[in-house]
Formats: C-alpha cells, structure tokens, sequence
C-alpha cells in the first residue's frame, strides 16, 4: 500500500452531530428543570403518602440454644456391638447432638407443622385479615371486606378453587413472609422471629412456636421410645439367650430414660437464652428510605425525559 496515499478525514460536524458535550448535556437539563423539578415534585409527595398509608410492623425474636443430649452415653456404649437390633427397633444409637436441633428447625419450616400451629392457636384472622393495631386499646381492626369479626365470618370474594375462608396452603404462604428462624453455624444458637402490625401478637406467637416445637419434638421422642419397648419386649419373650436378654433389657432401660427425660423438661429440644419480648420500636416500613428512594426515582426520571425528548427533537 502506498504510504503517500492520504488518510481519509471525516466531517468536521460528524461527531458534533451524533454527541453532546458536557455543556450542551447541562443546558439541556437547564431547560427542562421545570418539567424535571414537576416530576420529582409528584414522585416526592407520592412517596410520603404511601410511606405514610403503610402501617407499622413490629418485630419478635427469641434466642434459643439447642438442648444437649444428656442421656446419648448409654446408647452409644451399646452401639458399637449391638448397633443392627437397635436399628430394628428403631433406635439411634450413635446420632449427633445437633441432629434434633436441625431436624427441629426442619419441623418450624413445614406446612405440616405450620397448618396445625394456625388451626391450633385460631389465629387465621389475625395472619390473613388485620388491617391495623391500636396502640392506645391493643385492639385489632379488621378489613371489613375480607373478614367480619363480631360474626366470625370471611366476606372474601375470591375465584375457584379458592373459598372466602382462606386455606392452610394460602395461610402457610402468607405465614412464610412474617416467619423465621436461623440458626447460628458458629455458636449453633436459634433464632426465632415473627413479624406483625401488633407488638402483643408478635410477642405471643414466638412464644407459642418455642413450647410448640419443643412439646412436638418430646412426643416424637416419646412415641418412637415407646414403639422400641415394644418391640424389645416381644423379642425378650422370644429369646432364651442370657446375654442377649441382658442386653435388650439395656436397651429398653435406655429407651425408658428417653421417656423420663421427657417428661421432666418442658424445653426439651431448646432453651432460651433470651425471651420474646414486646418490640416498642417498629422494624419497617422505613419511611424515611421510602421518601429518598420516591425523589430520587422522580429526579431519574424527570432527566430521562428531558433528555429523550432533547434527543427526538433533535433528530427532527
């Protein structure tokens, strides 16, 4: 290729056409700061009305720390020699001390478990039909359009396959925005928590969930213990052996401890470390975020507009 050839050089007004500088960019803006200022002006005073329209929530927590295993060393002193009968009989022998605090955890997550709570404790009209709290009497106000509360009545119009009384499957979706529970991998330490447009209900049903859990991880234990005695006593009527009888005597005195230890500790798979107490403070909504985001939004979008329209124009 020659190198004398010339090297093309393109129009002066080619990019002065297709790009704004800086200062056209500005004086654009300029021009349209009362369409702008308009637009953040709505968004800014919608935003404080809908922070003001949200109610407050208020937010419990419990602290629990799992409940060791104080009866595991008997068991485990059998497991190694005897470890295929107690299986038969459906014994752990050898578990881990944080199985039942993790199978516990499981249990709070299930719809099995969360369905029975709501129908246990009646609280379906205060999960899905609360529309306010009162702090000065406590007292809670219903939507009128969803439930009627001195008839007991649901008033919800809804379509097929859904009924104006809400159903646990409604009831456990709505159930999972306001639930929690975590647990700490370094100190293994629970956390419980309920969300709520009342304090007191908040409070309650964080207590309610920690004896709950415990009283229905105590009667599995409890059934399971006595479904192996069971089993072991028939096998002990079987067996003429001395020391395989001897042996499924251990392991039914083991499985009777269970039952024991059951029935002398109300916190049986956790205890508490820290209460629930009556939150005075509430955890969202966060009206003053609310208020910046709505401006912020508004003043974005007043600038897009400005510059779209400048853009539009321009290429006319």
């Amino acid at each position: 290729m020659n190198q004398n050839t010339p090297t093309p050089q393109l129009p002066t007004n080619y990019i002065s056409d297709d790009e704004i500088d800086l200062k056209e960019l500005f004086s654009v803006i300029w021009q349209g700061k009362w369409l702008i200022t308009s637009i953040t002006t709505v968004f800014a005073i919608g935003a404080v009305i809908i922070a003001l329209m949200l109610p407050n929530i208020y937010k419990s927590e419990a602290l629990l720390s799992p409940v060791s295993d104080q009866k595991g060393g008997g068991l485990s002193a059998l497991a190694g020699q005897f470890g295929g009968l107690a299986s038969l009989a459906g014994i752990n022998l050898g578990g881990s001390k944080g199985d039942k605090s993790q199978l516990a955890i499981e249990i709070l997550k299930s719809r099995e478990f969360t369905s029975k709570f709501i129908q246990k404790h009646q609280i379906l009209p205060e999960l899905m039909a609360v529309d306010k709290w009162d702090r000065a009497t406590n007292g809670l106000a219903y939507d009128p359009e969803v439930y009627n509360e001195p008839e007991k009545k649901w008033l919800r119009k809804v379509s097929a396959p859904f009924k104006s009384k809400p159903s646990m499957q409604e009831a456990y979706k709505e159930w999972q925005k306001i639930f929690s529970v975590n647990q700490d991998k370094k100190s293994n330490l629970v956390t419980i928590s309920i969300e709520h447009k009342s304090p007191y209900i908040a409070q309650q049903w964080v207590k309610w969930l920690v004896a709950d859990i415990n009283l229905e991880m105590k009667k599995r234990d409890v059934k399971e213990a006595t479904k192996s005695i069971n089993f072991l006593e028939k096998q002990i009527n079987q067996t003429k052996v001395a020391d395989l009888r001897s042996t499924l005597f251990k392991l039914i005195e083991e499985q009777t401890k269970t039952i024991m230890f059951a029935d002398v500790r109300d916190e049986y798979v956790f205890a508490t470390v820290d209460p629930a107490l009556v939150p005075e403070e509430k955890a969202k909504p966060k009206r003053a975020l609310i208020c910046i985001l709505g401006t912020l939004l508004g003043g974005m979008l007043g600038v897009a507009i400005v510059l779209v329209r400048y853009a539009f124009n321009k290429k006319d």
